[in-house]
């Protein structure tokens, strides 16, 4: 039990529960939609502001643990060697199970690749990185703990290039242009994400590659890397990702699985050779079926 202070009013309840028990957010609002979250001996909503004197009583539960198994599962092994593969995600895959979704993952297929354990988290285990479910290309995967650890610096330090292909609808009014804003969750749907003012920093580039009629095709390039970072960026411009389920519109025209967004090329340093190494991979058929439409179109179609 906790009865809130004068200097904690105002704040949201699941801002000082998390303060209070070191858990998640996400972990306390499961816990507040069980019920498990009590103001003044009342479930509350993780978004209700506190007010001095406020007794919060809570009981915070983590989730049965998920693990990932091998499973075989077809890969697109672009590169590999004792430290580390790059692999060409298809759309559609989900990268590493979560609670939810505990099979047919990437990181089930990669356990089955490797025949043995990979490095780090018992859900995310090699990933460096990670690709929205419907977004494809190419992922770095670490196979020993020194790889990890030296990529995730990497990664952290802005020093791992990654540039991805995009259909947009619209055509941006500057070919070339920088979006900052800070990504966080949705406040009115929090299974979305938005520019938010207490949201993480994020930084998209983006260069216009070809202009259609009513579309165009982007090359972006990531400084940071946010979840659905992209997709975040162009819809707050105007431009959302062609197809795109959460932040767009889907059409039922194109024969994409969800948002026309391909990680085509990755480049960084051998995390033991220190060699510099680049990688391109194509847009998969659904991608060209859509860009080859949109190509086509007339203004007004």
């Amino acid at each position: 039990m906790h009865v809130v202070t004068a200097e904690q009013a105002g704040k949201r309840t699941d801002v000082l529960v998390a303060f209070l028990c070191g858990a998640s957010r996400s972990l306390i609002t499961q816990s507040a939609r069980r019920g498990d979250v009590l103001v003044n001996g009342s479930p509350v909503k993780p978004s209700r502001p506190l007010e001095t004197g406020d007794v919060l009583e809570f009981e915070i539960t983590a989730p049965p643990a998920v693990v990932a198994r091998p499973e075989s599962i077809p890969l697109d092994v672009v590169y590999e060697d004792d430290d580390l593969l790059v692999v060409n995600k298809p759309a559609g895959m989900v990268t590493h199970p979560a609670h939810t979704i505990t099979s047919g993952t990437l990181v089930n297929a990669l356990l089955a690749h490797v025949h043995a354990a990979l490095p780090g988290d018992l859900l995310r285990p090699g990933l460096v990185h990670r690709l929205d479910r419907d977004t494809s290309g190419l992922l770095v995967v670490a196979k020993r703990e020194e790889s990890l650890r030296t990529l995730g610096l990497a990664m952290k330090g802005r020093r791992v290039e990654r540039e991805y292909l995009g259909l947009v609808r619209g055509v941006p009014q500057h070919p070339l242009g920088t979006i900052e804003g800070p990504i966080g969750r949705d406040p009115r749907n929090r299974l979305k994400f938005a520019i938010a003012d207490e949201g993480k920093p994020a930084v998209t580039h983006y260069e216009l590659r070809e202009a259609f009629a009513e579309h165009a095709e982007l090359l972006f390039r990531l400084e940071t890397g946010r979840t659905h970072q992209i997709r975040v960026h162009m819809a707050g411009i105007g431009h959302p990702i062609l197809n795109d389920p959460h932040y767009g519109k889907i059409e039922s025209r194109f024969e994409l699985r969800g948002q026309a967004l391909h990680a085509w090329r990755l480049a960084f340093r051998h995390p033991r050779t220190d060699e510099a190494m680049s990688f391109e991979a194509a847009p998969p058929r659904e991608y060209m079926l859509a860009r080859k439409l949109v190509s086509t179109a007339h203004v007004g179609a």
